[in-house]
């Protein structure tokens, strides 16, 4: 059982897990402490938003923590790390949401005899539905990971990977909400333009990509087998679906990924130099 969590860092990855576990009552917000390097004014927000312990005291906020999750820019790693390991005992679990930064590597900073886990959510953790992936390292218990997995656990859901595949699932589930934002925007834009009212138009996407995610999970069938039993030959939505075949769109989705695996190997290779 966690009695204290510990953020380090303050943005909206770390707002977007606190609010989740906020509002499942996981646990208490005087149970939450947050520190950054020196934004007070952010501290203060996230303060007075969600009834959460801020401090810069760093020393306040590392120790007796059970978990110290970093959550600040893969760039602002080494620093940060440094200015709290003086305060982080084998006893705690550190876990990383950070883009394309390692486990050797987090290590290598904090120290080898300290538990690591790698964890990539999504920002839908707000609202407690996140896709998290979760990785462990070398030293972590079975309670440690355990209650790692309950804590993301309370913001969606949880999927035990190899450290190895943390890239694509950060291509995939961490960046994922975001291309299904854009193409919302572009299907909003297509019905304004034909004469819809924005509100109906939004109403209409919105329980659209509901109700698709849905029959994705609970109709045990592929996406393919869906989308080819509502594709009527010479039907509306094979004609919609031609001209999406004509600009690549599975091609761009797959290219999108792709990048965004790429962008994730990056920020690792860009720490160790």
């Amino acid at each position: 059982m966690l009695n204290k969590i510990s953020f380090v860092g303050a943005g909206s990855m770390a707002e977007s897990i606190i609010a989740g576990i906020i509002h499942e009552r996981h646990l208490h917000a005087e149970q939450i402490h947050v520190t950054n390097k020196d934004n007070k004014e952010r501290l203060e927000r996230l303060q007075e938003r969600y009834q959460v312990q801020c401090t810069t005291d760093r020393k306040e906020s590392i120790t007796d923590a059970d978990v110290i999750i970093l959550s600040m820019k893969p760039h602002d790693l080494t620093s940060a790390v440094e200015a709290i390991k003086q305060y982080i005992t084998p006893n705690q679990v550190v876990v990383s949401v950070l883009a394309g930064i390692s486990i050797e590597q987090i290590s290598s900073i904090v120290g080898e005899n300290i538990p690591i886990i790698r964890a990539m959510p999504n920002t839908s953790s707000s609202i407690g539905y996140s896709a998290t992936a979760i990785a462990r390292g070398k030293g972590v218990t079975e309670e440690q990971l355990n209650d790692i997995i309950s804590l993301f656990g309370t913001i969606g859901t949880t999927t035990i990977i190899q450290e190895k595949d943390m890239h694509t699932v950060t291509g995939l589930s961490g960046s994922g909400p975001a291309y299904i934002y854009y193409l919302a925007e572009a299907m909003e834009e297509a019905a304004v333009k034909s004469g819809l009212d924005k509100d109906v138009a939004n109403e209409l996407i919105m329980q659209t990509i509901i109700g698709a995610g849905e029959m994705l999970k609970r109709s045990g069938e592929s996406a393919e087998v869906l989308r080819k039993k509502i594709t009527s030959p010479n039907g509306t939505t094979q004609a919609g679906l031609e001209t999406l075949e004509q600009y690549n769109f599975q091609n761009a989705i797959k290219d999108c990924v792709k990048s965004a695996r790429e962008r994730s190997i990056e920020l690792g290779e860009n720490k160790k130099r």
